[in-house]
């Protein structure tokens, strides 16, 4: 992977969080919900961490947090289609779900959020992941990067109630270092361990943990398109200003709760430059960088249309006229809405009212979530169509490793042969163990692996 070159192997995870309510009254702890949703994948695959037929990856996570980490995408809107994949697959559980708990004797429904935060505190994560080149280092790199995504929560967060106020960000309450090796413990923006998931003398990975999960699909394209951008120009040794903090990590909950974008950052050369600034100067380089970007990997054509939505929505901070954006981004959204029916209830930020409707603004279910009734009525706005999103859900991305991956898997289990997958590796166990290793996640092609699956196809039946 030449540095500088825009065609890039990404991917996203997410966590959502799980609820029962019988009526207004929770029902069943999230243990129990994961335990019912997690039955039909159990009961296919004898396993909790499998990976689906469209190559990403579905599992029970710390805390029976569904997770859904989608397959290796190379393109912007092809890694939208596979996140919003990971609605759709993750709703069908939670209707055969709901049918198994009413087979029970249980009358109430099942609740998939896809959100950050639960009513006790508790925060699961919306990771992101970028392959970079070996050559680069990667705790400078993200120190170059700290300015940037410490600020990013201001064109992309997905906004929530926080006791008397409304801040614009989920996770950046629960972020408390810049660089680190610690995911759990200390939650940091980018973590720095070693998992390439590939060939690790040419790859690393760098894991993004700082971001808010979307619902919004402008939003989660200019959260990634964005990254993307700042990525390629900081590889490519591109002209951005200097702008590194003397403490990156100290002011990101002051900029959540700041729609203003005018909270105050101290720079380690001295002076000082406000979140809406860095945002400014960077969306100005990446405005010039787009002329001269090498058109591979995402479109030109589609990062111009994330650069414009990146202006329109600084604009629109800078003049807190947000009417031009206010079906775009996720908090920008959910403000309006929630703003609409405090004024009507003539209530504090604190009315248990719109802390419902923050959560259900949340949830996945398309006949049922508030998100989803704002998009049907037009008031959300949306990047790409439910064609991409439907072929997603169900066959894997065509130019990637998870080319290889969904068709060893389609063949494996036809042919109900015990195999083990992971991101790297796929195996036949038996009647002898055969394994195949793929350390390009570029490559959608393989000939060890394509002898292996005619292999596995020569015995079915």
């Amino acid at each position: 992977m030449a540095t500088g070159y825009p065609r890039r192997i990404m991917g996203v995870e997410t966590e959502f969080g799980v609820a029962a309510y019988d009526g207004a009254r929770p029902a069943l702890s999230p243990e129990e919900v994961a335990r019912y949703l997690f039955r039909p994948v159990v009961a296919a695959h004898r396993s909790s961490n499998v990976f689906t037929e469209n190559a990403s990856r579905l599992y029970l996570d710390v805390g029976s947090h569904p997770e859904y980490a989608t397959a290796e995408c190379d393109s912007l809107s092809q890694l939208l289609a596979y996140d919003k994949a990971g609605e759709r697959i993750f709703h069908h559980l939670s209707q055969q779900c709901d049918e198994a708990l009413r087979a029970d004797g249980f009358t109430g429904s099942t609740y998939l959020f896809k959100n950050n935060v639960d009513s006790r505190g508790n925060s699961y994560g919306a990771h992101e992941n970028y392959l970079i080149s070996r050559e680069l280092a990667l705790k400078s790199f993200g120190q170059q990067l700290l300015p940037f995504l410490i600020t990013r929560q201001l064109i992309c967060g997905a906004g929530k109630i926080a006791g008397d106020k409304f801040v614009i960000s989920q996770r950046a309450d629960q972020v408390w270092e810049g660089v680190s090796s610690a995911t759990t413990r200390t939650r940091p923006i980018i973590n720095t361990r070693d998992e390439p998931h590939g060939d690790s003398h040419r790859f690393r990975r760098m894991h993004v943990i700082v971001g808010d999960s979307n619902m919004s699909e402008p939003t989660f394209a200019l959260k990634v398109g964005s990254m993307l951008l700042v990525i390629e120009m900081l590889e490519a040794g591109f002209d951005l200003p200097d702008m590194e903090l003397a403490d990156p990590i100290a002011h990101i909950r002051d900029i959540a709760a700041d729609p203003t974008g005018s909270t105050e950052l101290s720079l380690a050369a001295g002076g000082t430059v406000t979140a809406l600034e860095v945002q400014q100067r960077t969306l100005e380089a990446a405005g010039r960088w787009l002329e001269q970007r090498p058109d591979e990997g995402t479109p030109n054509e589609e990062m111009a249309r994330v650069v414009d939505l990146w202006s329109r929505v600084l604009d629109a901070i800078s003049t807190q006229d947000f009417s031009g954006v206010d079906t775009e981004i996720d908090w920008v959204i959910k403000r309006k809405l929630l703003t609409q029916f405090k004024d009507r209830l003539e209530c504090g930020w604190d009315h248990p009212k719109l802390a419902q409707i923050d959560l259900t603004y949340h949830d996945i279910n398309p006949s049922r979530g508030l998100f989803h009734v704002l998009e049907r009525k037009e008031m959300a706005a949306r990047w790409i169509d439910d064609t991409a999103i439907e072929h997603a859900a169900v066959n894997p991305p065509a130019t990637t490793r998870a080319a290889i991956r969904g068709e060893f898997l389609r063949a494996v289990r036809e042919a109900d042969l015990a195999h083990n997958v992971d991101w790297v590796h796929l195996k036949v166990n038996r009647p002898e163990p055969r394994t195949v290793e793929l350390l390009d996640p570029f490559a959608n092609t393989d000939d060890d692996a394509a002898d292996l699956i005619n292999w596995v196809t020569s015995q079915e039946g």
